[in-house]
């Protein structure tokens, strides 16, 4: 008997701790909106607080985390086949370090933002990009500059450290290519998508 409340209580544990697995269709903003109903409501949340378009927090988001919720970096490898250290701490849909996300939430009030949750992620790369915007001058469009600043930080932006990292300007431009496509692809679904909103408002 007390073998069989240890294992369910393990078993719940463990199933609490799971993460729930991403959306499968990643490349149709419209389909992964329809796969993730809560999804799109938390988008237009923060792209109406910091005037970061949609498409473009999304594509941040594939890239940074492939919408994995528990994102990590790989742990280094030590002598090619041992687990080392991850090379950073960043964490959850938008990869945030530690000390970006405090900042986040001290600027922002947010103090019991969770980088794993999605609403708080959207916020925070809203956040980040306006900042982005406002520190370096990046137009809020500039889908390709807004993420370098996003990998290099405020002032690695600033010194240009990007400029010698064809593979970092090349992740940038796919970037800004995805925000593009999820742009052609929200036009034909978005007033679909504020009717089902709106809907749900009119219930309560």
């Amino acid at each position: 008997m007390l073998k069989t409340i240890l294992y369910t209580s393990l078993l719940v544990i463990l199933v609490g701790c799971a993460s729930k697995p991403p959306p499968r269709h990643q490349d149709n903003l419209c389909r992964l909106f329809d796969e993730e109903k809560s999804w799109y409501k938390k988008a237009r949340r923060s792209a109406r607080r910091w005037k970061i378009e949609i498409p473009v927090l999304m594509a941040f988001t594939h890239q940074e985390s492939s919408f994995r919720s528990k994102a990590r970096p790989p742990r280094k490898k030590i002598l090619w086949i041992i687990p080392g250290p991850r090379p950073a701490s960043a964490f959850g849909f938008a990869q945030a370090t530690d000390d970006t996300w405090k900042m986040y939430k001290r600027s922002t009030g947010n103090r019991g933002a969770d980088r794993d949750d999605f609403q708080d992620a959207m916020d925070f790369i809203g956040w980040y990009n306006d900042l982005s915007h406002r520190t370096n001058g990046i137009k809020k469009t500039d889908t390709y500059n807004l993420y370098l600043a996003y990998h290099e930080g405020h002032g690695g932006f600033k010194r240009r450290t990007y400029r010698n990292k064809q593979w970092l300007k090349n992740v940038a431009r796919k970037v800004s290519a995805r925000a593009d496509m999820y742009a052609s692809q929200l036009a034909t679904c978005e007033d679909k998508l504020d009717r089902g909103f709106l809907r749900s408002i009119l219930r309560f």
